[in-house]
């Protein structure tokens, strides 16, 4: 595959204090570092972490950062320009246009 050509999508899911979501956001950040462009999805608990320091630092490197709007009203989280809040048709495209998609439960 060439450089050009990877592209990671990672859906976190699950509470921003559980260990799943750290492993996604460490993935992310690995695949930054490698020069990956990486789409990162959070839904359900996981906008409650959309606003953490190491997202909006991987942001500013590039991570392209979506949050469920839903969730995010749902959950009590700003719907603000920390991430792109959109619904369940941006995860679809993320599926379908990305090299690999991974889930974090």
């Amino acid at each position: 595959m060439s450089s050009r050509a990877r592209k990671l999508g990672i859906l976190l899911s699950g509470l921003p204090e559980a260990p799943a979501f750290t492993q996604g956001v460490r993935l992310a950040e690995t695949a930054v570092d490698a020069g990956c462009d990486v789409y990162l999805y959070c839904i359900d608990e996981a906008v409650r972490g959309i606003s953490r320091s190491d997202l909006q630092r991987l942001k500013g490197r590039g991570l392209k950062l979506y949050g469920c709007a839903y969730g995010a009203h749902r959950h009590g989280v700003a719907v603000d320009d920390s991430a792109v809040f959109a619904g369940l048709t941006v995860v679809s495209d993320l599926i379908s246009s990305t090299d690999r998609f991974v889930c974090f439960p």
